[in-house]
């Protein structure tokens, strides 16, 4: 697993010795990036089930100004930890153990506002629709944001949850990104 483009392009990042990670594989993770806008410079971006904190690491290489990374497991973390100081983006990330639903409640009793979240929970474990019911109700996603959930192709992820409404799903083997963003005027 390595960085793929940007001031840490080529650099690789540590995952939890014997954790059970499934870390976004570098053809799925370049294929997300070439769908994002190239420039992410100054964009706020909140990594949930981070793992080793691959898309944010991937997003503040690329120019983005501030990530926040969550993750329940303490080994996991403690990996973003080092991953985030070894290339030096310590000033740009803010690393949390704690469960995505408690944290997406805290950020938002801090109205913090995210440009993109990154979504990539465990696979068939039906997380995906609960965080964005949580993401939508906790209004954490800044107005013109961008959702990416991925999962697997086998769960089922509906068009809509509250303001939130699906605006495109690519398919990659047995992984799916579904973008998930507002509709104008109806926030």
């Amino acid at each position: 697993m390595r960085v793929i483009s940007g001031a840490a392009k080529g650099r690789r990042l540590k995952a939890p010795k014997g954790h059970a990670l499934r870390p976004t594989a570098d053809r799925v993770k370049e294929a997300l990036f070439n769908i994002l806008p190239h420039d992410l410079s100054g964009r706020k971006v909140l990594d949930l089930f981070a793992g080793t904190g691959n898309l944010s690491i991937e997003a503040l290489s690329r120019g983005a100004g501030a990530a926040v990374l969550v993750d329940v497991s303490r080994e996991a973390t403690r990996a973003i930890e080092e991953n985030v100081r070894g290339l030096g983006l310590t000033e740009r990330s803010r690393v949390l153990t704690a469960s995505v639903f408690k944290s997406v409640r805290m950020l938002s009793r801090r109205e913090e506002k995210f440009d993109l979240i990154f979504l990539d929970p465990p696979y068939d474990k039906e997380l995906v629709g609960e965080t964005l019911k949580a993401i939508a109700a906790e209004g954490i996603l800044a107005e013109s944001g961008v959702v990416v959930a991925e999962h697997s192709v086998r769960e089922k992820v509906q068009e809509r949850y509250g303001a939130l409404v699906l605006a495109d799903r690519r398919r990659y083997g047995d992984t799916q990104l579904s973008f998930f963003g507002y509709v104008e005027g109806q926030r």
